[in-house]
């Protein structure tokens, strides 16, 4: 979710952040259209990149801080990202919950107009309606239009005011790898993040870059020394994306399903009293009072009868799927059972072949010996005869 003032440059940073053009000439951004109040409009990306797919929800708020009197004008901001935990809690209460969507707002990035002065009132009312529900990153916009000097300042002086009113931002955590403690050290000492953004090709030093042009130089988007761009979209996308799904998933939507769960029981609580009195009035008006619990224990029963046939149901589906999962591995080894079975059969038949023919190999080889030693002893014993005169 993107907040802040028109014209604090949030379409072209997130154009710039995800290298896609979520407006066009037919579908204006929120600041080229006339709105008299806070909208919240969304749209909705699915972006490619090395085979990995991701389905980018952007959420603009198009007039926040542009009226006159800008009284309760995060309510329809509030609304919506609760609109979003109410849609995740009904599909979490549904018996088949295969299909969970996530719609719900994981992080929300405040543009503060690069003023100078810090905070404004609204700035500070509205991270403070919205801190217990959503990961707030606080941004310095166009940070171009400021100083080195004047933005260092201006970081401490937002940082001071973040801490002087109790403001919770988005907590980087802290891990056993040096490497990423590393990073999140740099990204905490560089907030709030002052950014710049730009689609707008620039040949700055005989390369092409990303920025925007000035009669003093180039501002590039993509330079870590003139402003913390690179290191918003490398915390969105690559180090912190599932960190800031886990906070939303067990701080921000526990919270609010714990609120959810504890205002139907104490609605429950006061239906049992108002059930309660008017049970006692109908007494007084002549009603039997044990015909009454009848009724209630007779509707209990019911409840908890469906309950009961529900729960079953569910057991029932999850059994089917254990003994299906175990029919499949069954079949699996049976076959992988069948499979080495005719290897072994077939390794067999091939070493009796071979042992067969090794066989009569040694016979023939064992024959010709015999022979070539009854040969050898036949000249052995002409030799001898000759010598001695016997043959002629």
């Amino acid at each position: 979710m993107v907040v802040g003032e028109s014209g604090l440059g949030k379409s072209t940073l997130i154009n710039s952040l995800f290298l896609t053009d979520l407006y066009s000439g037919e579908y204006p951004g929120p600041s080229n259209r006339i709105k008299k109040t806070v909208q919240v409009e969304q749209s909705k990306v699915l972006m490619k990149e090395g085979g990995v797919q991701l389905l980018l929800s952007i959420v603009d708020t198009p007039g926040f801080g542009d009226a006159v009197d800008n009284s309760n004008c995060w309510q329809p901001v509030i609304d919506h990202i609760d609109s979003k935990f109410e849609d995740y809690l009904n599909a979490e209460s549904r018996v088949n919950r295969r299909q969970m969507p996530d719609s719900r707002v994981h992080c929300c990035l405040y543009f503060i107009a690069p003023s100078g002065h810090g905070l404004k009132p609204l700035d500070i009312e509205f991270m403070k309606r919205l801190h217990e529900k959503v990961n707030i990153i606080p941004l310095i916009a166009k940070a171009d239009t400021l100083t080195p000097e004047e933005c260092q300042q201006f970081k401490k002086q937002i940082m001071r005011e973040i801490l002087e009113h109790k403001i919770k931002i988005y907590e980087f955590p802290e891990t056993d790898d040096e490497e990423e403690n590393k990073i999140v050290k740099t990204i905490k000492d560089r907030l709030p993040l002052a950014v710049v953004g730009s689609n707008t090709i620039i040949e700055a030093n005989g390369k092409k870059v990303r920025g925007r042009q000035y009669p003093w130089g180039v501002a590039e988007v993509e330079n870590g020394d003139h402003c913390d761009f690179t290191l918003l979209r490398n915390m969105l996308i690559r180090t912190h994306m599932q960190d800031l799904k886990d906070v939303t998933n067990n701080v921000h939507y526990e919270n609010y399903r714990s609120r959810k769960l504890a205002a139907v029981t104490c609605n429950g609580i006061d239906n049992n009293k108002a059930k309660g009195q008017l049970t006692k009035v109908d007494t007084v008006e002549g009603m039997s009072p044990l015909a009454q619990m009848e009724e209630e224990r007779r509707e209990h029963v019911t409840k908890m009868k469906k309950m009961e046939m529900e729960m079953e149901q569910v057991f029932e589906m999850k059994v089917k799927e254990k003994v299906q999962k175990l029919k499949d591995s069954e079949g699996e080894l049976q076959r992988r059972h069948e499979q080495m079975k005719k290897n072994l059969e077939a390794q067999h038949k091939e070493l009796e072949e071979r042992r067969r023919q090794f066989e009569e190999e040694r016979s023939t080889w064992e024959t010709q010996q015999r022979i070539l030693e009854q040969q050898k002893m036949y000249v052995m014993t002409l030799e001898k005869n000759k010598k001695k005169g016997k043959i002629f």
